[in-house]
């Protein structure tokens, strides 16, 4: 699984760079951003620009990574494909998440 962890202006950028988030990588996404997540960061800010498809396993795994940050830190998400959009739509999860039409853009600074 390709994940790259840049920190940049207070929030911790992560892009995952996979074409799918779904049951077949969804326990190690959580595990791998566990551990991204340590370094601290006022936001944590995660690119799906490159993810065309997300299942349920996937979004319970985004959505754990959430409640794994609270309260103290907040998950935003950004540059959501159409589909992976439209998952999140229809499951309501567009209202329980801050989405960005793009993520923060810089430098990499630390690849994972």
């Amino acid at each position: 699984m390709n994940i790259i962890a840049e920190a940049l202006d207070g929030a911790l950028v992560v892009r995952l760079d996979e074409e799918r988030l779904d049951a077949a990588i969804a326990i190690q996404f959580k595990d791998r951003m566990r551990e991204i997540t340590a370094q601290p960061a006022e936001r944590v800010v995660l690119d799906l620009s490159s993810v065309a498809f997300v299942d349920s396993s996937g979004l319970g795994a985004i959505v754990s990574v959430m409640k794994f940050l609270a309260p103290a830190r907040k998950l935003e998400l950004a540059g959501l494909t159409p589909t992976v959009e439209k998952v999140f739509r229809l499951t309501r999860m567009d209202s329980v998440f801050t989405i960005h039409a793009d993520a923060p853009e810089g430098q990499i600074r630390h690849a994972v």
